[in-house]
């Protein structure tokens, strides 16, 4: 019984994260040569996120007939609906800002998310911290160490390492910049990494009140898609734009629609509700190493040193913070059962000393 709990709690939300990550680079390399391709961001989020809806679209009627769950408010209903505006708002910012800067800058500003995200989740009472707790300042630590290690794979190259393989597409020149203003970009990036820790904390909320993963991804599915599908039409008036290519746009569409917008989604929504959003956050830097070695693996990218040095470092800050949230854990634990082990041991006293007083 331990076991299976440990393994619930512990192997496969991180399992399933690792894997999404790893999904999530394929995708992005993916998507990036859809756009050299001519595809339009805009087209490309209102088809994918209206596929993950259709896939989807069973689950409300399994929800709603559950007796387990508690009906669909419109409280609920409205916190799904600016769940949908906020995932909307940052994908936009985000495409706009890499459109202005380059991937690059994005990779370095997304680094800031599990900071971002830690103090968003104190604010809001998600997560505790106690500087004289060891646990606590494990996750200080290692969240601070994470960052260092993902902006070193980011901004520092070092030498090569292993021989220099011929010139190939990696994953930072598959999109590139038609417009190279940093300032205006960063400015973009940064407003679409302040809101994505929004997203977490707003989705950890909807968790609380409904817990039904698949449902409210589809309904937060149907809102990006409807939203982005306003904002793209006055974007691209064109109706060119919005025909779908038999080539790798079509791939790429249905490719995020299965595995990003429905798959990734999902796991993301059902890894909050169990282990919470600081958590998801700090797999943020680990992607960054994650897309240097399949870089290296699969498109023949150059291993550099600062590569290897990041990525240790990010798994060193990585699993402090495993470690300090399963002492966390494990010390809740501990309290739970001291308080049920006292009130079983009241229980038999109160009762033998109802028994002597019908005796006498």
């Amino acid at each position: 019984m331990e076991r299976g709990k440990h393994l619930y709690r512990e192997v496969v939300p991180l399992t399933a994260m690792v894997t999404m990550e790893c999904t999530n680079v394929g995708l992005n390399t993916l998507f990036k040569a859809a756009t050299l391709k001519g595809m339009s961001y805009h087209v490309f989020v209102v088809y994918a996120y209206a596929l993950a809806a259709l896939l989807l679209l069973p689950s409300p009627f399994f929800s709603f007939r559950s007796r387990e769950l508690p009906p669909l408010s419109f409280s609920v209903a409205w916190k799904i609906f600016l769940l949908g505006l906020i995932g909307c708002t940052s994908q936009i910012m985000g495409y706009t800002g890499i459109n202005y800067s380059s991937p690059t800058l994005a990779s370095a500003i997304s680094n800031l998310v599990p900071a971002f995200t830690f103090i968003l989740a104190l604010l809001f009472r998600m997560e505790k911290v106690s500087l004289r707790s060891s646990s606590s300042q494990a996750k200080i630590i290692g969240t601070i160490v994470s960052i260092s290690g993902a902006f070193i794979v980011t901004l520092y190259k070092g030498r090569p390492i292993g021989p220099t393989p011929s010139p190939s597409i990696s994953l930072h020149q598959l999109l590139p910049s038609p417009h190279s203003n940093w300032v205006i970009g960063g400015v973009f990036l940064m407003a679409e990494y302040i809101l994505v820790p929004m997203w977490y904390i707003a989705q950890a909320q909807i968790m609380k009140e409904y817990p039904a993963e698949l449902t409210v991804v589809f309904f937060y599915s149907l809102c990006v898609s409807i939203l982005a599908a306003i904002v793209g039409v006055i974007s691209e008036p064109n109706t060119s734009a919005w025909r779908i290519r038999f080539d790798i746009t079509l791939v790429s569409i249905l490719c995020s629609g299965i595995f990003g917008s429905f798959l990734n989604n999902v796991v993301h929504t059902w890894v909050v509700r169990l282990r919470g959003p600081v958590y998801v956050a700090m797999f943020k830097p680990l992607s960054i190493a994650i897309a240097v070695a399949m870089g290296v693996m699969f498109l023949d990218d150059t291993l550099y040193l600062g590569s290897i040095v990041g990525a240790t470092i990010i798994s060193f800050g990585f699993y402090t913070v495993m470690w300090g949230k399963a002492k966390e854990e494990m010390a809740e634990g501990g309290e739970i059962g001291d308080l049920e082990s006292s009130s079983n041991q009241k229980v038999p006293l109160l009762s033998s000393y109802k028994t002597q007083e019908m005796h006498s």
